[in-house]
């Protein structure tokens, strides 16, 4: 007799409440095995591949791709022993401590650590009735609640109160179910109010409205935070960068470098990390009644992706020679081009450069992402005339831009770092005094 697992969505990263279904790699029917992948989703930080924590046949599929899903909610059923006699189950597939299953204390075990508690509730014994001998066998109820639909359409989700709601309406659920939405008790409400005539639209399509999700909604929400809690304040610095950029073309030729992009950027997260040591508060946050100084710099990368602003980390960055930031710079980019950056790579920076630059653009006001004190913007190199020794001369010109919060980091201290990092972009031979 067949033995049905439901997997219900895990927390892929810390805290995460939900996540959108990209991809199905598996069809009800499909053969799995532990660990390969049946699913790719979305999370607010990055997209993410599940793998199958059992091995058998895939029965069923709870929901739909460009779906959002609360975690702890069934997306699967796996059928673990379709030939095997029938085994009781205490758990209907949602207890053990398997990844993506609750545990004895109501926590789903996830790929990081654990999730949050279900929302499932749990069935009390009635007034009056004998407890049996043997233990109550408990039996998770998931919210919202999947209901079959024909095939094609997206699997309506809704709490049981708002499905009571609408079966005492007549309102079909069905017929509300939206890509990505869970059925709120005003949409049955709304369902089942009269409707007006409608107004005659235009055929022609002069607006398109996409959906705000993943890590595009994630992104805003932050820099919404960002900008509304810490009080910014920028500062910008014209630099001759042309030193750096033969210092550059020099070290292509190096045997140590040869194999290696050597990139404006690579030099300017060399000459962040140096400067940092000399003005440690760049490097601290602030926490309530505290200031936090730390002693290692997690350093994010701003980079544009399809699915929107990603600031993936170079761990320790500050431990790492200049062919090593080349490699862990390059790396971080291919992987977040292909969007197969995972939330813990994007997790506890404490500094960002933006590279605006490469869109061309000279400079900008950067917003200081949450939980850092200050974000630096690279801009376009460009040949300009320049001042040298009473003479104007072409040279390669390069403005930066410095965003500080006010309430960790001065005037002086911000002055001071921006002037340090320009300084090291001028002459980088310079760093030997550090």
């Amino acid at each position: 007799m067949p033995d049905y697992k439901h997997f219900p969505l895990p927390d892929v990263g810390e805290g995460l409440v939900e996540a959108e279904i990209l991809t199905w790699h598996v069809q009800p029917g499909s053969k799995v095995k532990v660990n390969d992948i049946f699913v790719e989703i979305e999370t607010s930080k990055a997209a993410v591949e599940l793998p199958a924590p059992y091995e058998g046949v895939v029965t069923e599929l709870l929901a739909q791709p460009g779906e959002t899903v609360a975690v702890g909610t069934p997306i699967i059923v796996f059928d673990i022993d379709p030939d095997g006699p029938e085994k009781p189950s205490s758990d209907n597939g949602t207890g053990g401590t398997k990844i993506g299953e609750e545990s004895a204390d109501g926590r789903i075990q996830s790929l990081v650590g654990y999730g949050p508690k279900t929302g499932s509730a749990k069935r009390r014994a009635r007034k009056g009735s004998t407890p049996a001998p043997a233990p109550v066998v408990v039996e998770p109820e998931p919210e919202p609640e999947p209901v079959p639909v024909p095939a094609g359409g997206y699997v309506p989700l809704a709490k049981p109160p708002v499905r009571k709601l609408a079966k005492d309406l007549g309102v079909d659920l069905r017929s509300l179910a939206v890509e990505g939405q869970v059925i709120t008790r005003d949409d049955v409400e709304r369902a089942a109010a009269p409707v007006a005539a409608p107004k005659p639209v235009s055929t022609g399509e002069r607006e398109r409205r996409v959906p705000v999700r993943g890590v595009r909604k994630a992104t805003a929400k932050a820099m919404v935070d960002s900008a509304f809690t810490a009080p910014h304040v920028t500062e910008f610095m014209t630099v001759d960068v042309t030193p750096m950029m033969e210092l550059r073309a020099k070290l292509k030729n190096h045997p140590q470098f040869r194999d290696v992009k050597l990139t404006p950027l690579t030099f300017a997260a060399k000459a962040v990390l140096l400067a940092m040591k000399r003005t440690p508060d760049i490097n601290a946050v602030w926490d309530g009644d505290e200031i936090v100084y730390k002693s290692y710099v997690h350093l994010g990368i701003a980079a544009a992706t399809p699915r929107g602003l990603v600031v993936p980390k170079i761990h320790d960055a500050d431990q790492l020679s200049l062919r090593e930031l080349a490699e862990a710079l390059e790396a971080l980019t291919v992987k977040a081009r292909d969007g197969k950056t995972t939330p813990a790579e994007m997790a506890n920076g404490t500094f960002t450069i933006t590279n605006i630059g490469v869109f061309g653009v000279d400079t900008g006001t950067p917003i200081i992402n949450p939980g850092e004190s200050a974000i630096l913007a690279l801009g376009t190199i460009r040949d300009m005339p320049w001042v040298v020794d009473g003479q104007i001369v072409p040279r390669k010109i390069c403005q930066l831009s410095l965003s500080f919060d006010h309430r960790v980091i001065d005037g002086q201290q911000g002055s001071e770092f921006l002037a340090d990092v320009g300084s090291l972009l001028a002459d980088p031979s310079i760093a030997i005094t550090y």
